[in-house]
Order: C-alpha cells, then sequence, then structure tokens
C-alpha cells in the first residue's frame, strides 16, 4: 500500500523523472501532468493526497491551479515549486492555503521532506510523543514519590495535563491508559499531600502557604496594577489548568502573556465559597464573621454570590487601596456578554475592572442534566474542545479583541476546576444534610472514613458551622456521594459527568494568568 498519492505538475516534468522513481522507491504513488488544466481534471476524478505544482507554467500558472483545486477539494494538500522568491508571491501562495512550497532547483530530499511532514506528520508526531512519554514517566514517578511540597505538586500538575495533551497526538490506546492511571495515582497521593497539610496554610500564623484563593488579589493583582494602565482581572467560573491551555492560543493572538502560574482553590471547590474567598480576601469563616448579613451557607435560601462587590469595596480598604478606581461586571447570560462587548471602551478609565464570565460553570451543569451535552462533552478532550469553541465565539473574546490595541494589562483565573466522577460513594445524612456530590456538611453524617476528608469542626478548615455539630466532608480522587436510596439510579445518572467541591488535582490546582496587550 503506498504511503500516499502524489501528483506531480511541472511543464518540464520530463527533467523530473529521476525524482519521481526516488519518490516511488520510498513507497509514494506519483502520477505527472504537464498543465494545469490537466492537474485539475485528474483532481476532480482521482484520490489525491498532495499536489506538487510548479509556479510559471504555460497556459495557466501554478497559483491559478492552486486555487481551482482548492474549489473543488479544500482537503488536497499543495505544495508550490518556484524560482520567484519575492515576499509578493510567497503571501498570494500561503494566504491561498498552500501546505509548503520549495525553491527550484529541488533536490529529492527536499520533496521527501516536505512529504513527509504533510503525510506523515500525524504518525511520526503520534511516535514521538509516545516515545517521548515512556521516557518521562519515571521521571514523573518519582517526583510523586519524593514527598512533593506546594509548589513541585503545581508543577507535577502542570507536567501531566502537558502530557494529557500530547496524547491527544498519540494513537496508541495503551499508552494512554497508562498515562490515565499515572494520573490516577498522582491524584490518590494528592489527597494525601491535602489531607495532611491544609489546615495549616489557612492557619494566619503559618508564613509558608501557598496563594490560595483569598490571598489570591493580595499576591497576584494588587503588585501588578500600574497607574494610568487599566487592569482587567477576568474571572472564568470553573476553568481547569487543561482548558487554559486549550484557549491559550486565542489570548496569544491579541495579548502577550507574561506570567503563566497555577494557585490553590480553597475547600469546598465551589463557588460560593472560593468565588467569595478571592473577592473578600478572606477564607469563608472570616466572611461570616465580618458580613453576618451577606454571607448565606448552602442550605440558606436566596443567591450565595450577591455581595462580591461589596466584599471587593472592603478588601480595597483593609488593604488601603479603596483610591483605585473599579468596576465589577458580572456575565450570566448572552445578553449580559453583548452589554459588555458595547461597554468596555467605558471601562478604560478604571484602575481594576473585575469581569465575571460563567459560561464554563454553566457548561458543566448543563452537561450533568443534558443528554445532548453528555455526548458532546464526553470526556476531558471534548470538555476542553467545547471550552474553545464556546471562547473563540464568545462577547468576551470579541469585548477583548476591542481593546487589544490599548495599554491594558489583563490577570485571567478561577474560582476552581472540575473532576470527572465514577465512583460513588455512600454517605448517610439527616434532612439537613447538603445535596453536592463532592461534599457534604451536616450533623449526622455517616460514611467511610477512607473515602473522605472529614473535618469534624468546620472552623479547622476555615469554614462556618452551618449548625451545632456540624461537620464537613470532601470526595477524594473521582469520588462522588450518593445517598443510599435509589443509589443505583443516582450512581449511574451522575458518573462521567464533571462535578466541583472535592479534593483533586483537577478542582485544587488552577490557572492564575498575566497577559498585556502586544503593543504595550
Amino acid at each position: 500500500m503506498a504511503l500516499g498519492k502524489i501528483l506531480w505538475v511541472d511543464d518540464e516534468i520530463e527533467s523530473l523523472q529521476s525524482q519521481i522513481v526516488f519518490l516511488e522507491s520510498k513507497g509514494y504513488e506519483v502520477n505527472s501532468m504537464t498543465n494545469g488544466f490537466d492537474a485539475i481534471d485528474y483532481v476532480k476524478d482521482n484520490v489525491v493526497d498532495v499536489v506538487l505544482i510548479d509556479e510559471s507554467m504555460p497556459g495557466i500558472t501554478g497559483l491559478e491551479t492552486l486555487a481551482k483545486i482548492k474549489e473543488m477539494n479544500q482537503q488536497v494538500k499543495v505544495v508550490l515549486i518556484t524560482k520567484n522568491e519575492t515576499e509578493n508571491l510567497m503571501n498570494e501562495a500561503i494566504g491561498s492555503q498552500i501546505s509548503d512550497y520549495l525553491i527550484k532547483p529541488v533536490n529529492p530530499n527536499q520533496v521527501l521532506l516536505s512529504l513527509k511532514k504533510i503525510i506523515d506528520n500525524k504518525r511520526l508526531v503520534a511516535e514521538k510523543t509516545t516515545t517521548a512519554y515512556q521516557q518521562q514517566f519515571r521521571n514523573l514517578f518519582m517526583a510523586l514519590n519524593s514527598n512533593p511540597d506546594y509548589n513541585e505538586w503545581m508543577e507535577i500538575y502542570r507536567k501531566l495535563v502537558y502530557w494529557e495533551l500530547e496524547m491527544e497526538k498519540s494513537d496508541s490506546p495503551e499508552m494512554r491508559e497508562v498515562f490515565q492511571t499515572q494520573k490516577q495515582e498522582a491524584n490518590t497521593e494528592f489527597f494525601k499531600f491535602i489531607s495532611k497539610n491544609y489546615t495549616s496554610w489557612i492557619n494566619p500564623k503559618n508564613s509558608v502557604s501557598p496563594v490560595m484563593s483569598h490571598t489570591l488579589f493580595q499576591s497576584k493583582v494588587f503588585p501588578n496594577i500600574e497607574k494610568g494602565v487599566p487592569t482587567f482581572f477576568i474571572l472564568l467560573d470553573n476553568l481547569r489548568f487543561d482548558q487554559w491551555k486549550a484557549i491559550q492560543p486565542i489570548f496569544a493572538e491579541s495579548f502577550r502573556i507574561l506570567e503563566e502560574d497555577t494557585f490553590y482553590s480553597i475547600l469546598p471547590t465551589a463557588t460560593q465559597y472560593c468565588r467569595n474567598a478571592i473577592f473578600a480576601g478572606l477564607m469563608p469563616l472570616d466572611i461570616e464573621k465580618q458580613f453576618p448579613q451577606q454571607w448565606k451557607n448552602d442550605e440558606e435560601e436566596g443567591g450565595k454570590n450577591l455581595f462580591e462587590e461589596d466584599f471587593f469595596r472592603a478588601q480595597l480598604k483593609r488593604a488601603k487601596k479603596e483610591n483605585l478606581k473599579f468596576s465589577y461586571t458580572k456575565v450570566l447570560n448572552h445578553q449580559a456578554g453583548h452589554d459588555l462587548v458595547s461597554n468596555i471602551h467605558n471601562l478604560l478609565n478604571n484602575d481594576i475592572n473585575i469581569i465575571v464570565y460563567n459560561f464554563v460553570d454553566m457548561l458543566s451543569h448543563a452537561r450533568t442534566e443534558m443528554e445532548v451535552l453528555k455526548e458532546l462533552a464526553s470526556d476531558e478532550t471534548s470538555y476542553r474542545s467545547i471550552t474553545t469553541s464556546w471562547f473563540e465565539h464568545s462577547p468576551l473574546h470579541q469585548a477583548l479583541k476591542r481593546i487589544a490595541d490599548k495599554k491594558i494589562n489583563i490577570v485571567l483565573a478561577t474560582d476552581h476546576g472540575s473532576v470527572r466522577v465514577k465512583t460513588p460513594c455512600k454517605v448517610i445524612g439527616d434532612k439537613q444534610t447538603t445535596a453536592n456530590l463532592r461534599y457534604k456538611h451536616g450533623r449526622n453524617l455517616n460514611y467511610e472514613p477512607k473515602e473522605v476528608l472529614a473535618f469534624r469542626d468546620p472552623k479547622e478548615a476555615g469554614l462556618p458551622t452551618p449548625t451545632v455539630n456540624s461537620s464537613f466532608i470532601f470526595a477524594k480522587e473521582d469520588g462522588f456521594l450518593c445517598y443510599p436510596n435509589n443509589y443505583n439510579y443516582y450512581a449511574n445518572y451522575y458518573r462521567n459527568t464533571f462535578q466541583h467541591g472535592g479534593v483533586s488535582m483537577e478542582e485544587m490546582i488552577v490557572p492564575v494568568i498575566k497577559m498585556t496587550s502586544k503593543n504595550a
């Protein structure tokens, strides 16, 4: 079977017979034509992988032939061969979607290399990815078993995300399985690490702790505010680090990425806790103490994130930055997104502009409830793909493109991530027990201690105590918490959905990215 079907079009094709024989000896099937008209007819009726076209031919030029071929079949790859190195011609050729161009005289190895890049690229990349991961596997294994600290854990997770994205290029199901097993082992160790260290991190007397939700502004935003340069703090709700990597190229078109970092989301990794902590600059227990009217626990009625702007104003005051002019915009629906596009230029007069965008969170919840989205986002790869497609066409992207030519700074972050759950864990509780799948609090919780991180005294985790004797439990790895009644129904209904609230690298190690406009 031929490695690929090649059509070579050149009015001096006789002089290229030795090159054609060379390519055939390497396993390619090569047909030849002496003019563009015959080439167009041939492509119309035959399967062709790559067309090699001489640019200067009598009758119809290579570029004109290229345009006609692309009209018929957009998928055919075309390599333009030319004596002419003028920039104008190159621009026109690249604009016409050529896959490569070669300058005459061409030697056989040049042509072979070009064909390998075009036809064999996917296979070669897949093989290289598999080999490279095999070499890295041991390093990751050693890193996991060397008692990593919180910085090393962030590095391990970033490497795992890198390999997860690289594995998309590999067609080896065995290697993907090996990778998934290693990721699972990493989450098992990460759970032990969090169980051991979390309470010490949130102790105000401890000077050695990572950047977390409640210290995000103090550590990553306030130090970067420049007088006269507006800073946009964009919080994309429920954005995992791998989803950031998927949309990074779209941001990079308009903005220069200065720093790509991660921080730790507090527990529970749920919006009402993490996002309020980010804007208040306080742990939930302290928010409840300072704002008893505004703070609402899970079981209380009313919106749980209605006072972020008030919390942020108080944080500015505590940081002695109340003279900073700020705006707060929350986008919960498509209309609010269009309003943001219309109003974005007016925000350039502020020192800080906060934009909270809810799409990714809505996607993860809708995916649980809607069968069509379960099909569209059936795993991590498709979940990333949907996020990329949404962002590319979103009002947020439109709004940012409108001000990309202005001197601005951007800090992009999230409140928490999510994890695809697979393992149901039984929990028994009274009527007051919360309904969340990745964490619960209540008075008489009955659970398997090995399956959760438990805080009998919520204050140890910096959390309010909703009712007397309430305790919190957090699911680990890919577990989700189910009640015994209708257990099998709920276990099957929620299995393989993306949830948040518990302890996993995907939920807790989340992106914070600094960018600036390219003209700055």
